[in-house]
């Protein structure tokens, strides 16, 4: 045995070695708290310097797995309804795993916890938590859990949850310190990010106005406008189909005019009730409406098909106020795809709005350019009348009187066919007078005034305008009963070409020499049908046969139909 003396040199050694070791141990966790610390102002740092939503959502994920040393980690966002998660962004698990999985989860079980619980939860078992709803097939273990919620601007946004801490070790009240600071980084990041794409996003819908609005003022033909903004919308909505109608006259119906997108043929000219469709509720409401399901909505009547494949919608009126609405623009997004939320009606409705008072300060510009032009059309006929037709008269009679000092029977047959040229002159320039002076959507009584009305009427059904020629003096040498034959048999034409020809181009020519009158409408269409329906064509021969004429129908080599429609201005 040592001494006395050994012995207390020994005790002190034992003292000082057990401080030097809690010393170091002390310092390792100094150390290690600070190197947490480092670790964790990188990860707020990483995370608040994105301003994309969704990576900032990946970099807060993986920022999370690093922090806490989880095998694997998730985001959660929560869907509208705030009781079920309409995204997930996950780490640790790979895309093959997740294919075997399958679908995400919506939010039973311990995620469904957090959402209707938004506090911390820690579990060393997540099979013990009473909650726990279990793992599909090929799911990978997972027994330790922390999850703390995300809250931007006092909501809840999401959920982070954290899963099997490396080396089998349970999380800790420091990894629930650490989480949940970075996830108040994480709501500010996600705050300004979303703020970010809002603003981003109103940018691109002040252009698509900028450019209506140009396209408008500029001249541009309506057709191209409405197709202007039904492109706009649908491309900023990231709707599969987009789609634009408008009111006919004296019917209660919308005709749409323009669709672009999904089985846009199916939607381009059909004439839609107000009660059972969708537009039509919005347009008789001066009001958004929305549905969830497009295809499956008891309010819209399915016939014909035309929403295969679809599934968010949304119609909101093109203006509203004192105006009333100019149309509808029908939106729908993919069947699956994500509903319509209040903010985007919103923008989508201000836009509308926008559009609508373009259209408003186009049209009266073109009102103030049609009444110029009509003044200087007053004018002109004025002058016709005042000085044409009235040297061309004081001429004739000047030549009449000539004609009876004229022994030669040559030069006299010369002169009486000047004179009677002069009054077919005449006779041109009062019809042209008339013409002049017939002003739009009053008193057009004229056989050339109806045939325009009924052309403009056709171009919303056609989806383009149909070019037009007249030649002669139609509304003085055709007959009223004549007329209303060919006012009949062009109205037939152009609607067979609307149902039928799947045409690009239309051209309508109306003549008369003043012995026969001469309708001739042509489309670069499919032509007509082997055993297409024969009605309407017979229609048109039966009117033509009335009045000693015939029809025709022809087919160019170029592709399409050509229909001539002709009859005497006198019956034989």
């Amino acid at each position: 045995m040592g001494s006395p003396e050994e012995a207390r040199v020994r005790l002190p050694q034992l003292r000082l070695d057990e401080l030097l070791e809690e010393l170091q141990a002390r310092l390792d966790a100094a150390r290690g708290t600070r190197d947490r610390v480092h670790s964790l102002l990188e990860a707020v740092l990483a995370v608040g310097r994105e301003l994309d939503l969704e990576q900032a959502l990946r970099s807060i994920v993986e920022a999370a797995a690093v922090l806490v040393d989880a095998e694997y980690a998730a985001l959660g966002v929560i869907g509208p309804d705030g009781k079920r998660l309409s995204a997930f962004h996950t780490v640790g698990v790979s895309v093959e795993q997740i294919a075997e999985i399958g679908p995400y989860p919506q939010g039973h079980g311990i995620l469904g916890e957090l959402i209707r619980r938004p506090e911390p939860l820690r579990l060393a078992k997540i099979s013990d938590h009473p909650a726990s709803y279990g793992f599909p097939a090929h799911h990978p273990p997972m027994n330790t859990f922390l999850g703390v919620p995300i809250r931007v601007r006092d909501q809840v946004f999401g959920n982070l949850y954290l899963t099997e801490k490396r080396g089998g070790a349970l999380f800790d009240e420091d990894d629930v310190s650490v989480t949940l600071t970075l996830a108040v980084a994480a709501g500010v990041a996600i705050d300004n990010a979303r703020l970010y794409a809002e603003s981003r996003q109103r940018e691109r819908w002040l252009r698509a106005n900028a450019e209506i609005t140009h396209s408008l003022m500029s001249g541009g033909a309506r057709t191209d406008v409405l197709g202007l903004i039904a492109e706009r919308a649908g491309e900023l909505t990231r709707s599969a189909l987009a789609a634009v109608a408008s009111p006919m006259e004296d019917t209660g119906a919308l005709a749409v005019e323009v669709a672009v997108g999904t089985d846009a043929e199916a939607h381009r000219g059909l004439v839609l009730p107000m009660d059972r469709s969708l537009m039509g509720l919005a347009f008789a409401g001066a009001a958004p409406v929305t549905s969830a399901d497009v295809g499956n909505d008891e309010r819209i009547s399915l016939e014909p098909p035309r929403f295969e494949g679809l599934g968010p919608a949304v119609a909101v009126p093109i203006g509203t106020g004192e105006t009333g609405a100019r149309g509808v623009v029908l939106l729908a997004r993919e069947a699956g795809g994500p509903p319509f939320s209040a903010a985007e009606t919103e923008t989508l409705q201000a836009f509308a709005a926008q559009a609508a008072i373009a259209m408003e300060l186009a049209e009266r510009r073109a009102d103030a350019e049609q009444i110029a032009v009509l003044e200087d059309r007053d004018r002109i006929a004025r002058d016709l009348h005042d000085l044409a037709i009235q040297r061309l008269f004081a001429t004739g009679m000047t030549l009449q009187s000539a004609g009876r000092l004229i022994e030669h029977e040559g030069a006299f047959e010369r002169v009486t066919r000047a004179v009677d040229d002069l009054d077919q002159t005449i006779k041109i320039i009062r019809s042209t007078i008339f013409g002049l002076r017939t002003r739009d959507g009053a008193g057009e009584t004229g056989l050339r005034a109806r045939a325009v009305r009924v052309v403009g009427e056709a171009a919303p059904v056609l989806g383009f305008a149909p070019g037009v020629r007249m030649e002669g003096l139609l509304d003085t040498d055709v007959p009223r009963e004549t007329a209303d034959h060919v006012v009949a048999v062009l109205s037939e034409a152009l609607t067979n070409v609307a149902r039928h020809a799947r045409a690009s181009r239309a051209d309508v020519v109306l003549a008369t020499d003043g012995r026969e009158v001469r309708l001739t409408v042509a489309d670069d269409g499919v032509g007509m049908p082997a055993d297409g329906r024969r009605s309407g064509l017979r229609n048109m021969a039966e009117r033509a046969g009335q009045l000693g004429g015939r029809l025709e129908l022809g087919s160019p080599q170029g592709g399409g139909t050509t229909l001539t429609w002709r009859a005497p201005l006198r019956k034989p």
